[in-house]
């Protein structure tokens, strides 16, 4: 039996399973912006930019605390407990590759005939 995806019961836990995504990409993007800034701090000359970069770099350090905290609070970030991160880390890896395998689309996607075509 071929399972249906479209059916509410294949999403099952879906939508905290994207939440914790989302949430991760959002810090690894932060932390890379931190790293942006860091760099573009030591190769300006005017005082008035790097000023200005030291403060957008600060909120983005807060932002990413904020961000840590409610991913640890939620149970998706293990940042002192190397054992439990793997675990989790594992557990992402292996959803993403049954994702993957998943048989979303079927072997005909021939349309030909389908759609109006014009005249030669």
């Amino acid at each position: 039996m071929e399972m249906d995806y479209l059916d509410p019961q294949g999403a099952e836990h879906m939508p905290e399973m994207a939440d914790s995504s989302f949430a991760l990409d959002f810090l690894l993007s932060i932390k890379s912006g931190i790293h942006t800034y860091a760099i573009a701090i030591t190769e300006t000359m005017s005082p008035e930019l790097r000023q200005a970069l030291y403060r957008q770099m600060e909120q983005s350090i807060d932002l990413h605390a904020e961000i840590s905290d409610l991913m640890i609070s939620k149970g998706w970030l293990y940042p002192n407990d190397i054992g439990k991160q793997v675990e989790l880390d594992l557990k992402s890896a292996e959803m993403a590759i049954s994702i993957a395998r998943m048989r979303l689309f079927p072997n005909d996607t021939d349309r030909l005939g389908m759609f109006a075509t014009p005249n030669k």
